[in-house]
């Protein structure tokens, strides 16, 4: 019998979702859920579609929900409502603010004997875990993210509430320098500047200020003023034609020492470079539900980060297959 999935929320990350379902042989799309009317949301390979308010009348009928809403309005409430009915799975990306999004969410899932997993993904996610497996192998180092080349969607929803602003891309790129000093183990210490530089791609209004435009990113509190930033002013036709995708990735570094003196160096380095931010975490998203069914079904219930998953729950193939072609 298949895994049974829902899918709460049909953007990007939704989509993706289905799309890597799909490509799986032990799971099923059984529901879409969605706030807006579902007769106007068609799906890539024609899973239904059911109004949000529908989802409790399938408590019997889905095994794990993937919640693909935003982590700034929609998973803070989401995804502790759905834990009390379902075991759910997550993205949930403010890092800040992911110890009180746990407390919440087990509480829910821990009441109705349920799992749910959060903030899985490569950033929270696979890069989490990389930081701790660093960090447990060379205790004595330091860790080191950077992100990029990629699209930053919040970022560009930043530039596009600028008043004259049609549409924009804002791409998050690591500086090479400080790349290469980190994989020479020369431990720099490196400010934010040092670290990143933003690149962004305007299509303003017809008459708009291009230099109030510009001014305003590069001062941006939070967002701009801390890097060096370029911005151009392009067309609408060439921001759909070679801005239109959502590509991303990073790199993860532990550098370490070891030796009676810490003579010998080591790096650990750990890289993505994704042409689609929302497919990868998404295939991501559903390699963790599978895990939170095999997990309830052994009677586990709570919540849980991607420290607490063991790789075997994350692959349909048995711990035999495993150790024999894997180990």
């Amino acid at each position: 019998m298949k895994i049974r999935v829902g899918i709460v929320g049909y953007g990007n990350l939704g989509r993706g979702v289905e799309y890597a379902v799909k490509n799986t042989e032990d799971m099923e799309l059984c529901a879409v859920f969605t706030r807006r009317n579902p007769e106007t949301v068609k799906t890539v390979f024609n899973a239904p579609v059911y109004n949000i308010n529908t989802a409790l009348n399938f408590k019997d009928k889905l095994d794990v929900l993937i919640m693909c809403g935003g982590s700034a309005n929609d998973l803070p409430v989401q995804t502790p409502e759905f834990a009390q009915h379902f075991n759910i799975v997550d993205s949930f990306d403010t890092h800040a603010k992911i110890p009180s999004h746990f407390n919440n969410v087990d509480a829910a899932a821990k009441k109705a004997g349920k799992i749910g997993i959060i903030s899985i993904g490569w950033d929270p996610g696979l890069f989490s875990l990389m930081r701790a497996l660093g960090k447990a192998v060379l205790p004595n180092g330091n860790d080191y993210t950077f992100w990029g080349k990629g699209v930053s969607q919040g970022h560009s929803d930043a530039i596009r509430r600028i008043d004259g602003v049609l549409d924009a891309r804002q791409y998050t790129i690591p500086i090479e320098s400080a790349l290469q000093s980190v994989r020479n183990c020369e431990n720099p210490t490196l400010t934010a500047r040092e670290k990143h530089l933003r690149e962004c791609f305007v299509v303003a209004k017809e008459g708009a200020d291009l230099n109030k435009i510009e001014n305003e990113i590069k001062t941006m509190p939070n967002y701009f003023d801390e890097y060096n930033t370029t911005v151009h002013f392009i067309s609408m036709e060439e921001l759909n034609k070679n801005h239109k995708g959502i590509p991303h990735g990073g790199f993860v570094f532990r550098t370490g020492s070891s030796g009676k003196d810490n003579e010998n160096k080591h790096v650990m380095e750990f890289k993505l470079k994704l042409d689609s931010n929302p497919e990868f975490t998404s295939g991501v998203l559903v390699a963790f539900a599978r895990a939170a069914y095999k997990l309830n079904k052994e009677g586990v219930s709570g919540c849980k980060t991607i420290f607490d998953i063991a790789p075997k729950y994350l692959l349909s193939e048995s711990e035999e297959f495993l150790r024999k072609t894997m180990l």
